[in-house]
């Protein structure tokens, strides 16, 4: 049997206490499946919250974590992005996608940026589109607009016509907010944004709130949404999950809108085929582009992990094996 280096958890707890970089064998697909040699994977908080065993999916004990991936399948050499299947994660030489799944790298695409597109523009997409129906002319507010789910939501909200109001925290992030296409960026560190969003709206609030962090941050946006405003609960990075009184919501006429994007892949893969054409159709054209902070080996992991948990990235930090 071939083999390849990964990295495997076997207990779940932080990164740098449970991640282990072995030889293992090199996972063989089954019906429907392909082998695919990673050349790229992209980093998520999902990652971080699986290897603890705090995610809404928790893989057999041991497991290969890493949930976004671009790669050449084995048998045909198409480079393709998408999700491994199972305990085959990205986090390794190679990995085990499904056929149907396994989409086709925009073309003139890098690595690096192929290996961000997946996981966080399609959420971006489906969050914005779907979810929050947003509409041209209408006011986005995005928290955490410097992270990899930020930051593709700022460029996707700009390409649909909507006014950006970003939020992130000290003048470097609010100052790549800018450079991705933000109208109006508030450092959350040095004031509290509910003052400047309703400044920016002449009272009125954010018709879109795009939240990936919870906790303070969607108390304090309750205090910022329009009339008829939606709300998009996109993650729990701050550690908190927040409360959302129903009395609040009746009152000032909003939505709380729960955003579990990977549901999608099986309750309606249609819809994931449509968005991966549209976000194609958007970067030959130029509207959207990954950011990509940093590219490191792949046997530097739980240490681009630590920094991820600690907001210590810009954009995603892509992995290359």
């Amino acid at each position: 049997m071939m083999m390849m280096k990964a990295w495997r958890v076997h207990e779940l707890g932080e990164p740098a206490d449970v991640l282990r970089f072995e030889d293992v064998d090199i996972p063989t697909p089954g019906e429907g499946q392909v082998l695919v040699q990673v050349r790229g994977v992209g980093l998520n908080f999902p990652d971080l919250l699986m290897i603890a065993g705090k995610y809404q999916e928790r893989p057999p004990l041991p497991f290969i974590p890493g949930v976004e991936l671009t790669g050449e399948v084995v048998d045909t050499g198409q480079r393709v992005i998408g999700v491994p299947t199972g305990i085959s994660g990205a986090f390794a030489e190679y990995a085990v996608m499904d056929r149907a799944a396994a989409w086709q790298v925009p073309d003139g695409m890098p690595d690096d940026q192929a290996a961000a597109l997946y996981v966080t523009y399609q959420t971006g997409h489906v969050g914005l589109h779907r979810r929050a129906r947003l509409q041209p002319g209408e006011v986005v507010l995005v928290h955490a607009g410097a992270g990899g789910v930020g930051s593709a939501a700022i460029q996707l909200a700009k390409v649909a016509g909507a006014t950006v109001i970003a939020t992130a925290g000290g003048p470097e992030k609010i100052a790549v907010c800018r450079e991705l296409g933000a109208d109006h960026a508030v450092d959350y560190l040095a004031e509290d944004f509910v003052g400047p969003v309703k400044e920016i709206t002449g009272g009125r609030g954010a018709d879109v709130i795009y939240d990936p962090v919870g906790g303070d941050i969607f108390d304090s946006s309750r205090k910022c949404i329009a009339f008829e405003g939606r709300i998009v609960v996109v993650g729990f990075t701050s550690g908190r999950i927040a409360e959302a009184p129903t009395n609040h919501a009746l009152v000032k006429n909003y939505s709380v809108v729960g955003l579990h994007w990977g549901l999608y892949r099986s309750y309606q893969p249609s819809l994931i085929a449509a968005v991966h054409e549209d976000l194609s159709r958007l970067y030959a054209k130029g509207a959207i582009k990954p950011l990509v902070s940093q590219t490191l080996p792949l046997d530097q992991a739980p240490e681009a992990l630590a920094a991820l948990s600690r907001r210590g990235t810009i954009g995603k930090v892509v992995l290359t094996p």
